[in-house]
C-alpha cells in the first residue's frame, strides 16, 4: 500500500512538474517559433510590395494576381541607368547640372533594358516560389487582392493587399497559445495575421507588422 501511494505521488510530482514547465516555457516557445516564421513570412510580404509598386509604375494598376505579378517579373524589361562619373565638388559649386555635364562628356549616363526580376531583386531569385508561404510543412499561397478606394480629398486611389492568417501558419503549434494570440489581436481590432497593403484604407502599402 505505501509503495502504492509514493507511486502516485512521483506520478503527481512528475505530472505537476510537467505542467508547470509547458505553463512556462509553452508561451516562450511558441512565441521564439512565431518569431522566426513570422521573419520569413515578413520579408517575402515585402518583396510581393516591391514587385506591386513596380507593376502599378507600369501598368497603372496593381497586379490582380501572382500569375500576373509573376510573368512581369519574367517578362517585362525596366531601364536600368548605369552611372559612368560623379560631378566633382569644384563643379557643383559652380552650378553645374548633371544634364549639363552629360551634354559635355564628362560624365555618362547608359541606359539598358533589364528583366524587372534581375532588377528589382537577382538574377536567382526564385519568382515561382513569391506567392508560397515560406514555412516547412505550409502548402499555401498568399491572398491577394485590389480595389479602387476613395481618400479623404475625393481622389481615386489604386490599392492592394497580400496576406496570410495565423491559422495558416501556426496552426501546428500550442493551440491554447494560438488562440491566446488570436483573441489579443482581436480584441485590439488587428488583422489576425500577416499583411502588407490594405483594400480598406490607404495606408502606403505598409506591413501591419512595420
Amino acid at each position: 500500500m505505501k509503495i502504492t501511494l509514493k507511486v502516485l505521488l512521483v506520478a503527481a510530482i512528475v505530472v505537476l512538474g510537467y505542467m508547470c514547465y509547458r505553463s512556462i516555457m509553452g508561451p516562450i516557445e511558441f512565441d521564439k517559433e512565431r518569431a522566426r516564421r513570422e521573419s520569413a513570412i515578413q520579408a517575402r510580404l515585402i518583396d510581393i510590395r516591391k514587385a506591386q509598386i513596380e507593376y502599378k509604375n507600369v501598368y497603372g494598376v496593381h497586379a490582380a494576381n501572382f500569375n500576373e505579378l509573376e510573368t512581369f517579373l519574367k517578362e517585362k524589361k525596366l531601364p536600368f541607368v548605369r552611372k559612368v562619373g560623379e560631378l566633382s565638388d569644384e563643379q557643383l559649386e559652380k552650378g553645374m547640372t548633371e544634364q549639363e555635364a552629360v551634354k559635355l562628356g564628362l560624365i555618362r549616363r547608359d541606359t539598358t533594358w533589364v528583366l524587372a526580376k534581375d532588377t528589382l531583386f537577382s538574377p536567382n531569385y526564385n519568382v515561382d516560389s513569391l506567392g508560397l508561404i515560406p514555412v516547412a510543412g505550409v502548402s499555401a499561397e498568399f491572398k491577394m487582392d485590389t480595389a479602387t478606394i476613395q481618400s479623404a480629398a475625393g481622389y481615386s486611389v489604386k490599392v492592394f493587399e497580400a496576406g496570410v492568417l495565423y491559422d495558416t501558419y501556426l496552426s501546428d503549434l500550442d493551440r491554447q497559445q494560438l488562440i491566446n494570440l488570436k483573441d489579443k489581436m482581436d480584441k485590439m481590432g488587428r488583422y489576425l495575421g500577416l499583411r502588407v497593403g490594405s483594400v480598406t484604407e490607404i495606408n502606403n502599402n505598409a506591413g501591419n507588422w512595420e
